[in-house]
């Protein structure tokens, strides 16, 4: 069975890495649709991901179609995971409070797929009890996290909030892919990860 995930990538040095993402799903047989927002573009050009991809990116909620058919609905009804790697905090802040100013969290917020979160961002930023806050608001709605880690950080520092390994992030995907297959087709991509209905 052929599988559809949406990488979500935000602004992060880390960004990089949903390159190498990217490219370890796509060779595993799995279609990638890349959504990036404005600040990830900074870091990694949309060109790069469509090469790796081989999908359109899409990179803003009004593009240039035939028809009518918004990109956060339109994505949103026909896949099976939404991968955000890297999370930044910014990102996390907006989903755990329902905003929506982005293709992005808007995708994200009219899915009833399930999320996967690879957060990465500076240690004190990650240990800040809002963050914490939300990262727990998230989880209690059903959203799954893969790391961070601890390791050498943009701004030199060694701490947690080093984005996780490429290779644990992709094995994170393929578990909720099978998870995903070995329930019945009703409730495929209805219910969050801890079994709790998002909708």
């Amino acid at each position: 069975m052929a599988y559809t995930v949406i990488l979500g990538v935000t602004g992060s040095i880390a960004a990089y890495k949903a390159c190498e993402i990217t490219t370890s799903l796509v060779k595993s047989g799995i279609e990638v649709v890349v959504v990036m927002t404005d600040c990830a573009q900074h870091f990694v050009t949309p060109l790069t991901f469509q090469t790796l991809s081989r999908n359109k990116v899409v990179t803003g909620l009004f593009g240039q179609q035939e028809v009518h058919d918004p990109y956060h609905v339109s994505l949103s009804d026909r896949v099976d995971l939404i991968l955000i790697a890297p999370a930044t905090a910014n990102i996390l802040g907006k989903l755990a409070s329902g905003i929506a100013d982005d293709v992005l969290t808007c995708t994200v917020l009219a899915s009833k797929a399930r999320v996967l979160i690879a957060p990465a961002m500076d240690d004190r930023m990650y240990s800040h009890p809002v963050v914490q806050g939300n990262i727990q608001k998230l989880k209690a709605m059903g959203y799954r996290f893969v790391g961070p880690v601890e390791g050498r950080l943009s701004s030199g520092r060694i701490g947690v909030g080093r984005m996780a390994d490429v290779g644990d992030i992709v094995q994170a995907v393929q578990e909720e892919l099978k998870a995903l297959s070995s329930k019945p087709q009703k409730e495929a991509g209805v219910k969050g990860l801890s079994g709790k209905s998002k909708g």
